[in-house]
C-alpha cells in the first residue's frame, strides 16, 4: 500500500532526511533505501524523488557532491547540512507528536479506543 499524495508530501521529505542522517547517498540509492525499508508504503519514483531533493537542496537542508562510483561512472550523492539535521530533529518531533495524538484516537492498531 502506497501513501497518499498529501501523506506522502509530508512524510518523504523527513524519510529522506533520516535516510541521510546516517551517510551520504545518491538518487537511486535512496529509492531502493526508501521502498525496502518502509516495505514499499514510502515507495516513490526518481521522477517524484529528484524535485523533492532538488527542493531541500534550495532550502539548505542537504548538499550534493559528483563522486565516482565503483564502475567508473559519476553519480551524485546528498548528504545533510547542519540544517538539514536540526530540521529533520524538529521533524522527527512534530512526526512522535502526530502518532501519540493518532494512538489516543485509537486511529493506530493496538491503541485504546
Amino acid at each position: 500500500m502506497k501513501l497518499e499524495r498529501e501523506l506522502m508530501r509530508g512524510a518523504g521529505p523527513t524519510a529522506v532526511l533520516k535516510l541521510l542522517s546516517s551517510r551520504a547517498m545518491y538518487g537511486y540509492e535512496l529509492v531502493e533505501a526508501l521502498s525496502k525499508r518502509s516495505e514499499g508504503i514510502l515507495e516513490m519514483g526518481q521522477s517524484t524523488l529528484y524535485p523533492m531533493l532538488y527542493n531541500l537542496e534550495a532550502k539548505g537542508l542537504i548538499e550534493a557532491e559528483w563522486r565516482d562510483a565503483d564502475n567508473g561512472r559519476q553519480r551524485k550523492y546528498y548528504t545533510l547540512t547542519g540544517k538539514g539535521h536540526r530540521k529533520l530533529n524538529t521533524d522527527m518531533a512534530s512526526w512522535e507528536q502526530l502518532t501519540q495524538a493518532m494512538t489516543s484516537l485509537g486511529v493506530i492498531k493496538g491503541a485504546p479506543a
